[in-house]
């Protein structure tokens, strides 16, 4: 159930991520409180799955979730590039996470 908890976790870090460049400059009030409910969720469940996984592996997780989901995002809805090197270490990133659950 933990590791359940760490992937939802590293999903609200994407909302929250997301949440921030839409929040512009939080001048956007509907993405702005969005922001501080998606960052509010995300530390509040890792959190909790730190109380079961050892902390450094839950957080590297989490943030790899994080960052994996962000440029993601960025991709598919606001046109950030996607090369093969980009997409190249989106996936040794993406391997490394589950490297980490696999030892962990």
């Amino acid at each position: 159930m933990a590791w359940l908890i760490l992937i939802l976790a590293g999903l609200f870090e994407v909302a929250f991520t997301t949440s921030l460049k839409m929040a512009n400059n939080f001048t956007n009030f509907k993405w702005s409180v969005a922001f501080f409910i998606s960052i509010s969720l995300s530390f509040y469940l890792l959190n909790h799955a730190i109380k079961t996984i050892p902390m450094g592996t839950a957080y590297a997780v989490w943030t790899g979730i994080g960052a994996a989901g962000t440029v993601l995002v960025g991709i598919f809805f606001f046109q950030e590039p996607s090369n093969w090197l980009r997409i190249g270490f989106l996936m040794l990133l993406i391997s490394s996470i589950i490297g980490l659950k696999a030892v962990a």
